[in-house]
């Protein structure tokens, strides 16, 4: 807590610098929010979806996002918005890329995707984020206290803008994966945030003669060793996603990856900085008949 005010500067400058690359860079929207063209086939055995995209990027189709659909022999293809293009051209092209003829792959559907689903995507999304808040700010105050509360929040805000930003500033697509590691990650680091919250009420109640500064100092200090425990643990598995999880999960296991490292600090530097800032204390956490009996004496 020594080093609070200066915490909070940089937390503060580095969230308006991502709000700022999240402004002029933008975000590398994937095509579950620009749209696009979905292409079903058919393998006549089970294919490796390394092999698929291989053939696609040859072709051109980099950014290609391809899964299996219901079995390894049946594989979904999106592609980006394809401009003048129909359904037949498309089919075409992608069969082509596929060898389709020396493969013996068939074609079972392809649909064009139109912008207005993302939009829909994204709003709902923005929506998911908003009640998130909403329900977490409410259940930290009622069970802790208003003030622990609007800290809370301060932090989950903090965690998601700077992931954003850092995703922003490498470019990194942000699909529907994306969009659930945020919200993993609001959860995560909420969690994070509650055991230092706790700890803090149970300090203050139990010390009532300590200094708030040093119960909190010494709160953070008792779960130190549980939290890097738990980050640790947390990255080793992240880490074998991106490095083993292949593109479909790359750009969910980089936003964690980061967002875990941004949340390690943010439950000490934000969270508890700003109930500090906003004058908690002892009596706050009191149960009312203990600040009767305080008030009597």
């Amino acid at each position: 807590m020594a080093q609070r005010k200066l915490g909070l500067a940089v937390s503060a400058v580095l969230t308006v610098a991502a709000i700022l690359l999240v402004a002029i860079r933008g975000l590398n929207l994937g095509i579950d929010f620009t749209g696009g063209v979905l292409v079903e086939v058919e393998y006549p055995q089970s294919v490796e979806l390394d092999t698929v995209r291989r053939h696609l990027a040859e072709a051109g189709y980099e950014r290609a996002v391809v899964q299996y659909f219901g079995s390894t022999t049946a594989v979904l293809i999106r592609l980006p918005p394809a401009e003048n293009a129909s359904s037949a051209q498309v089919s075409t092209n992608i069969l082509r890329a596929l060898h389709a003829e020396e493969s013996g792959i068939s074609l079972r559907r392809i649909e064009f995707v139109g912008p207005q689903v993302g939009e829909e995507l994204a709003e709902k999304g923005g929506l998911a984020l908003l009640f998130a808040f909403i329900g977490i700010m409410v259940y930290i105050a009622f069970r802790f206290e208003w003030k622990f509360s609007v800290g809370a929040i301060a932090a989950l805000v903090h965690d998601a803008v700077m992931v954003l930003g850092y995703l922003a500033l490498l470019q990194v697509e942000f699909d529907i994966t994306t969009l659930a590691a945020i919200l993993a990650l609001i959860g995560y680091s909420n969690n994070e945030t509650i055991v230092i919250f706790d700890r803090v009420r149970e300090n203050l109640i139990h010390q009532r003669r300590t200094d708030i500064l040093d119960v909190i100092n010494l709160s953070v200090n008792q779960t130190l060793l549980r939290s890097v425990i738990t980050h640790l643990t947390t990255l080793l598995v992240l880490f074998a996603l991106l490095l083993l999880g292949g593109p479909s999960v790359h750009s969910f296991s980089v936003a964690l990856i980061f967002g875990v490292i941004v949340a390690t600090y943010s439950s000490i530097y934000i969270s508890t900085n700003l109930a500090v800032a906003l004058g908690v204390s002892r009596e706050d956490l009191l149960p009312p008949e203990d600040k009767e009996l305080g008030a009597t004496l």
